[in-house]
């Protein structure tokens, strides 16, 4: 496959940032998409050119590294992960823009890696759960009905790879959030600080700098691992009830 790139580059933060193109030959259709910029950067390293810096991990589908918007989708043209993305996708003679995730609250750190420890201080925020120390319990002596388990390990899923927040009109980070929230609140494990866990987790999301949330969809959309909108709206009666109990 012959393929015509448009790759974002920015020295960094401080800089302004352009549109740089290239031409790439030879790229197997079962590359992914990541192989695809490893050749990529070889061709420029050769040529005494700067590599386009990428953010990258474990390659699986589970880190969430790989951020990049391909042709304006979070992720690319399939639902999935970039890592995990294959250049089957596209076609011989191809153009294809990479950018990097576009919200106030992931400024770009250098070409194609922005900044998502934002994300770490809304997990942060949420706190711990109070759970005995010690030996570990035993595994049936906390009960938890299979809807409340199956839900808490949907919304486990969550990968914070912040696809939702690239697709965003918005920039808005409750899909994340919500996930996170809903993940501990349906067990019990997680209720003696449900409360205040979604107080102080939506409380450090909008310090962040996220956009508001409308309902768009197009967070889910683009959700890697199929984090349901429903989950907002789940942590949004969360909210309002925990919302409430402070106030009395």
């Amino acid at each position: 496959m012959k393929l015509n790139l448009r790759v974002w580059r920015q020295k960094n933060a401080e800089t302004d940032g352009a549109m740089a193109s290239y031409e790439l030959d030879g790229i197997s259709p079962d590359m992914s998409f990541l192989e695809m910029l490893d050749t990529l950067n070889e061709e420029l390293i050769v040529n005494g050119e700067e590599p386009v810096a990428f953010d990258h991990d474990c390659r699986e589908g589970i880190c969430g590294a790989c951020s990049l918007v391909i042709n304006g989708d979070a992720h690319g043209p399939e639902r999935t992960t970039t890592c995990q993305l294959h250049m089957r996708s596209f076609q011989d003679g191809d153009t294809i823009d990479i950018e990097p995730w576009r919200a106030s609250a992931f400024p770009v750190i250098k070409d194609l890696v922005v900044d998502r420890t934002a994300f770490d201080r809304v997990i942060q925020a949420g706190g711990f759960i109070t759970a005995p120390t010690g030996a570990a319990p035993e595994a049936h002596a906390t009960p938890v009905p299979k809807p409340d388990a199956d839900l808490a390990f949907e919304h486990a899923e969550c990968i914070g790879c912040g696809a939702c927040v690239a697709a965003c009109p918005n920039g808005a980070a409750m899909l994340f959030t919500s996930a996170k929230v809903n993940h501990l609140n349906v067990l019990p494990q997680g209720a003696p600080e449900r409360e205040t866990r979604v107080l102080d987790m939506v409380a450090q999301m909008d310090e962040e700098g996220f956009g508001g949330c409308t309902l768009a969809g197009e967070c889910a959309t683009a959700c890697p691992k199929g984090i349901p909108l429903m989950s907002i709206t789940s942590m949004n009666k969360e909210w309002l009830r925990a919302t409430r109990k402070s106030k009395r």
